[in-house]
């Protein structure tokens, strides 16, 4: 089943979106079959009315697991690309052959390899797929608003504090959030080093429309790190 945006509109609002990634190299993440769908799982049994994820086999395992919407990346390197996130059409082919019912890419003004500009691609994407859903992941407030020109459906603020000239903070980006929000007619997914239910809470007040956890949720390598840390800074004093 493939989610209509109005739908996906309907259920989002207000709520959490649940990232569900492992990538090659990490723990959570098996050769032989995807695991992830059990993290989505437990995040659909919790109340999460969408999930994030990465990779055709995931996005496929999770919409077979939990008949909900799902927002679909692959994250990829290629020479020459700055961006990693859904960067060329293959990918995008890749997760429409799927029916991924939102594709997430890389929408900052970085290089591309190919040479064309983040507005070229978002026209060409456009132009194959008519009905596509995408969303903007982005690191600025110049980059947000370029997006929203471009047409794409949902901005994100996925990228703030990932691009060497985005402020790069611990906490999360409130100021952009409000101020895209602020400047926008769609909807602004607030993502982003989002580490506790009331800095989740906090981004719905500065204006986001739903907001997107993953590594604070789904990643046990990352949590654990972030406990030991405290406590050795603590024993440190």
């Amino acid at each position: 089943m493939k989610y209509s945006k109005k739908e996906i509109l309907r259920r989002i609002k207000g709520k959490l979106i649940v990232s569900c990634q492992a990538l090659p190299l990490e723990p959570l993440y098996v050769e032989e079959k995807s695991v992830m769908y059990l993290m989505a799982r437990a995040a659909k049994e919790a109340g999460s009315p969408c999930i994030r994820t990465s990779s055709v086999r995931d996005v496929a395992a999770i919409k077979e697991e939990t008949n909900l919407p799902v927002i679909g990346i692959i994250k990829t390197r290629y020479e020459g690309y700055d961006s990693y996130i859904t960067p060329t059409m293959k990918e995008i082919d890749e997760l429409a052959a799927a029916d991924t019912d939102i594709i997430a890419l890389d929408c900052t003004l970085r290089n591309r390899g190919d040479g064309t500009t983040i507005n070229e691609f978002i026209k060409s994407i456009k132009d194959k797929y008519h009905d596509m859903i995408l969303m903007a992941d982005i690191s600025t407030y110049e980059e947000g608003i370029n997006a929203w020109k471009c047409g794409v459906d949902f901005v994100g603020t996925t990228l703030s504090g990932y691009t060497d000239y985005s402020p790069q903070k611990e906490e999360p980006d409130f100021e952009l959030v409000q101020k895209l929000a602020a400047a926008i007619d769609i909807p602004l997914i607030a993502e982003g080093k989002i580490h506790t239910p009331e800095q989740a809470v906090q981004m719905l007040k500065c204006g986001a429309y739903a907001v997107v956890v993953g590594g604070a949720i789904t990643r046990p390598l990352e949590i654990a790190s972030r406990f030991i840390k405290a406590i050795e800074e603590k024993s440190d004093e």
